[in-house]
């Protein structure tokens, strides 16, 4: 109901909106332009100074509001504004974290996770053994994965895979499991500072990476998916997840690593274009987004079409033709 009336009154004083992203209100003038973006009831108001002024001054008149100034604290996020861009990072929330686990005083550690072993009977990602203690409710583990997700899931993109390895036991986990969380833990003890600069100087535009690790959860015969996308040089989406569909090869599962990544970057070059379109800022060009991928056989395929084979009459024609459609170009 709040966001309805909200909605409502920026879309009366002439604010765009669209369906792909709908907590982002748009206005512009003939130079000018203002962007408001919401989250509940907290919003942030970027644009030209004449018209982020009317912005404030029409939302006063309608709501009772606190005007903080410029964003330095939102949502957990801390924003440091610097002269060539912004530094985002969440080094207050880590501390918190820590002190909250127990972890502020622990030695902290050069890597999120320790390395896995080729022998699957000693993977210290391996499923529980039948003689193995379950963790009870006494060890926060659940609560400690779901902290760490807000965390990788907004600047720290560095401990993606080895917190998506370790939500897989959130309800059976076991001493293996949590000394992987408190792994992370340490080594975000050395790397609290870290987290994502956007420069004001690059005009590099949108850029993706997609790769797969094939039998990465050997014990259920899955592999993984991993891509990020990038704008300006820096990171501004990315993922880590074990593949619904058992690839049956390492080709296979590249294929739908990049499958994957090909749906989020069709989303990633709406909402750029839809900022763009109705700011007046220069659009990027109409080329087709880049997505590195480092498999030959992945490559050949995807550029060439589906190519029907005994290699490849197994995996489904709709993850060829999906990128195709789309006009994805493949390095």
């Amino acid at each position: 109901m709040w966001y309805n009336r909200l909605s409502e009154y920026l879309l009366k004083e002439g604010y765009k909106n669209d369906s792909i992203c709908p907590c982002i209100f748009i206005k512009r003038s003939e130079s000018d332009f203002v962007i408001i973006a919401v989250y509940v009831d907290d919003l942030n108001i970027i644009g030209t100074p004449r018209e982020l002024h009317k912005a404030i001054e029409y939302l006063k008149k309608e709501f009772e509001m606190k005007d903080l100034g410029k964003t330095k604290f939102c949502l957990g996020l801390q924003i440091e504004h610097l002269k060539d861009g912004i530094l985002v990072y969440q080094e207050t929330y880590i501390e918190k974290l820590l002190k909250r686990f127990y972890m502020d005083k622990s030695h902290s550690l050069s890597t999120p996770m320790v390395v896995r072993s080729l022998d699957v009977e000693k993977d210290p990602f391996r499923p529980p053994g039948e003689e193995e203690e379950i963790l009870g409710p006494e060890v926060p583990y659940l609560s400690a994965i779901g902290a760490l997700m807000f965390l990788a899931s907004h600047t720290r993109p560095d401990i993606s895979f080895a917190l998506n390895l370790l939500a897989r036991y959130s309800s059976c986990p076991t001493r293996r499991h949590w000394n992987g969380v408190k792994q992370i833990f340490r080594y975000l003890q050395g790397t609290k500072d870290m987290g994502l600069y956007f420069t004001n100087q690059s005009k590099t535009s949108l850029v993706g990476f997609a790769d797969a690790g094939y039998m990465s959860d050997p014990h259920n015969g899955r592999s993984q998916t991993g891509y990020l996308f990038t704008h300006g040089g820096t990171a501004i989406s990315w993922r880590s997840v074990k593949q619904t569909i058992t690839a049956t090869s390492s080709n296979h599962a590249e294929i739908l690593a990049i499958h994957e990544a090909s749906r989020e970057c069709v989303w990633l070059r709406n909402v750029i274009q839809h900022i763009n379109g109705s700011c007046g800022i220069s659009s990027e060009n109409k080329e087709p987004t880049i997505i590195h991928e480092d498999n030959a056989a992945c490559i050949t395929q995807l550029k060439e079409g589906y190519i029907k084979g005994d290699r490849t009459k197994h995996i489904l024609p709709k993850f060829f033709l999906h990128m195709i459609y789309k006009r994805m170009v493949i390095l």
